[in-house]
């Protein structure tokens, strides 16, 4: 389905714009991104577009191979930016655009890129960069390639050339690239496609950021294989979703959406009745939510599980049961096993670590092969590090985290790069971060902080300390500051402990029934 014939017979072509390329054109007339009521940028406008933009890279010397490091807003510019480095084979490296000074910094020295691209307001438009840097509005007319016509071809790849770089938070505090494949991305977009009966008179309403898998490889290559239109949100907006529940057939949210659209009394069997699918990811599903969901609307909500190594690997059935509080069987063409900490497989439903293999999943870590090969078993699976259980009927369950991982609105957490900006703070000894129950974000980000003999330490204090050091969803959403914290007979600090203790701090919050733009959605 990938490869692509080459005009004058020679190698075939990998190349995932390829394949959009195929479908666009049997298109042309068809909107492609609807962003109002009269507004919309068709299928052969966007082939043009990204044409232009591509030969803009290239003018930038941003061809094959070349990262490009992308914080910029949701908006048509920064799709048809993605598409441009698909189509010439640069390597998009997206940033959350949560992130700071500091963390931008970062980012800059480990890809390397040849071009940077921000929003105005973004941090990586003030970060010292000695190489080129372009700031990206919203509006399309004045994108910086405007002026340029097309250059170059799609260019020729092999399935096996990177196509995006996506930073994963690690548990020393260092972020880590993962480098996905053209191959990657395809063999998961057909998969995702086919499994979920993508049909040609779909519309799929886009309300997901596009720095992560769930709405920039997900959601976009599902309608874009299919050449179908996408109503294109900038972030998530209660009303402007409902308003646009009734003209969508799909629609692909965290669970952080279907809370609060369950918030508002508008939502109901008559307006989801043109509806085909809505799915959900990026975090857990609460029990409670996907039968409130099923009782108010008619809909059984599609749950599935990816993470940025390994893009989507399980999904419940588009036929068939449901079943909440599962992500459902593995995606053909995928191999998972669920293993023991002695190395032994799980008995059937047995919890173990989950191990994956297929073309899913990604090359390696960008310039860091010991991670890489810490990360992998020596016959070829990823360890995912999260805890899951598969049933007789090969229904896998995610039960647990390893090494304590928090998912709060549906982004990663890792509590040690929390924890070592805490610790840096003056008068503080140690911290402890974790992830306790909230019922808004599915998990709220805790830090419990000890002070140095001596120092008397204020919350609201090192609050405010953090807001210019760590992206917002990474900041603690309550600071406590303790006497100790507690230990094994190992010394090592009894997270578990923790957790139980304030498991109920969030408790008497609830879900606010309506969500300005601001953007907010998930990580893998």
């Amino acid at each position: 389905m990938f490869d692509k014939g080459a005009p004058d017979g020679g190698l075939s072509n990998a190349n995932l714009f390829a394949a959009f390329t195929d479908a666009a054109s049997a298109n042309p007339d068809r909107a492609f991104l609807i962003t109002g009521k009269d507004h919309a940028l068709f299928y052969a406008t966007m082939l043009d577009e990204v044409a232009k933009a591509s030969a803009w890279l290239a003018q930038l010397g941003a061809g094959q191979g070349s990262r490009v490091l992308v914080q910029a807003a949701k908006s048509v510019p920064s799709v048809i930016l993605y598409l441009a480095c698909l189509r010439s084979g640069a390597v998009y490296v997206p940033l959350n655009g949560a992130y700071q000074e500091a963390e931008i910094a970062y980012f800059l020295g480990d890809a390397d890129p040849a071009l940077v691209v921000a929003s105005r307001e973004s941090a990586a438009s003030r970060v010292p960069f000695a190489g080129q840097r372009v700031i990206l509005g919203g509006d399309l007319g004045a994108a910086p390639w405007r002026e340029f016509t097309e250059g170059e071809p799609v260019a020729q790849l092999s399935g096996d050339a990177p196509a995006a770089i996506l930073y994963t938070s690690g548990t020393t505090g260092k972020s880590k690239g993962a480098v996905l494949t053209h191959a990657n991305l395809a063999s998961n977009a057909a998969t995702l496609a086919e499994h979920w009966r993508w049909q040609d008179d779909d519309v799929l309403l886009h309300a997901l950021p596009i720095f992560h898998v769930h709405g920039l490889f997900v959601a976009l290559h599902c309608a874009m294989l299919r050449g179908t239109p996408i109503i294109f949100h900038e972030g998530f907006d209660l009303d402007r979703v409902l308003a646009d529940l009734p003209a969508a057939t799909v629609f692909m949210g965290v669970p952080t959406f279907y809370t609060r659209l369950l918030d508002d009394p508008r939502l109901d069997r008559a307006l989801c009745a043109g509806m085909r699918l809505f799915v959900s990811g990026s975090a857990p599903l609460l029990v409670a939510t996907f039968e409130a969901f099923r009782e108010r609307t008619g809909h059984v909500i599609l749950e599935r599980y990816g993470m940025t190594e390994a893009l989507m690997v399980t999904s419940n059935p588009y036929l068939g049961r449901r079943i909440a509080g599962s992500v459902g069987p593995v995606l053909p063409g995928i191999v998972v096993r669920v293993v023991r900490d002695d190395g032994a497989d799980a008995a059937t439903g047995e919890p173990g670590v989950l191990h994956i293999k297929g073309p899913n999943l990604f090359a390696g870590y960008w310039r860091n092969p010991e991670k890489t090969a810490e990360d992998h078993t020596d016959d070829g699976y990823f360890i995912s590090g999260d805890i899951a259980t598969c049933d007789a009927e090969g229904v896998v369950r995610i039960v647990g985290r390893a090494k304590d991982l928090i998912i709060t609105g549906g982004y990663n957490v890792y509590p040690k790069e929390v924890e070592l900006v805490v610790d840096a703070e003056a008068g503080v000894a140690e911290s402890a971060v974790i992830g306790v129950p909230h019922p808004d974000f599915g998990e709220g980000v805790v830090a419990l902080v000890v002070a140095e003999p001596g120092a008397e330490l204020d919350a609201d204090v090192i609050t405010i300390a953090l807001s210019d050091k760590l992206a917002a969803f990474k900041r603690p959403k309550a600071i406590l500051i303790v006497p100790d914290l507690p230990r094994n007979e190992m010394g090592k600090v009894q997270k578990a402990r923790l957790r139980e203790q304030h498991a109920a701090l969030f408790s008497g919050l609830r879900a606010p029934q309506k969500n300005p733009r601001s953007g907010r959605a998930v990580g893998s």
